[in-house]
């Protein structure tokens, strides 16, 4: 292992703008989740998946993995496929509002986001390399859970469709430990 752990991982947020990197520090830690993608036609697949945050950069950022489906070797999940990526949530004051990367290498998916608090929830919007709407949000927030959607917009639709929606719920220490044991 060389020295990236060390120099990318931070203890917690940087103080010049601690609270405003709370809005996703507040997601720090290891989360369980139940993951649906919804087909044009209605039709729901499901199945579960592990999402971790985690301060980086000197606490200016906030990192996540999103594992989808778990256990890793599971078929993929219809219209969603696998999931092994992360995202960069970079707050960036001059705008009052978080730059956000996703990178999803095995599947070729990379995307770039503005993300901003609406009223209680977290709202991240973009646009695909086709030029579709991209609307990627957090609901629902507790301590101990949220309820993420992942929306498309298409340039020639009226209306926005719901792609996959994310439960998760917040591992209790007991449950981190339960899984350190068994690895």
């Amino acid at each position: 292992m060389t020295d990236l752990a060390r120099l990318l991982h931070a203890d917690g947020p940087n103080p010049e703008h601690a609270a405003a990197l709370q809005l996703y520090g507040r997601f720090v830690g290891d989360w369980d989740a139940e993951i649906t993608a919804h087909e044009p036609d209605g039709t729901k697949h499901t199945a579960p998946g592990e999402i971790h945050f985690g301060w980086v950069l000197e606490g200016r950022a906030v990192q996540d993995v999103w594992i989808i489906p778990r256990p890793a070797g599971s078929p993929a999940l219809p219209i969603a496929g696998n999931w092994y990526g992360t995202t960069l949530r970079v707050y960036d004051p001059t705008i009052d509002a978080w730059r956000i990367s996703w990178f999803d290498p095995g599947r070729c998916i990379f995307r770039q986001q503005i993300g901003r608090p609406r009223d209680a929830d977290i709202v991240q919007e973009g646009t695909t390399e086709a030029g579709d709407l991209t609307r990627w949000s957090f609901t629902e927030i507790t301590e101990d859970f949220f309820h993420w959607l992942g929306e498309v917009k298409p340039a020639t639709a009226a209306d926005w469709r719901l792609v996959v929606d994310v439960r998760a719920k917040r591992r209790t220490t007991c449950e981190r430990t339960a899984i350190l044991d068994w690895a």
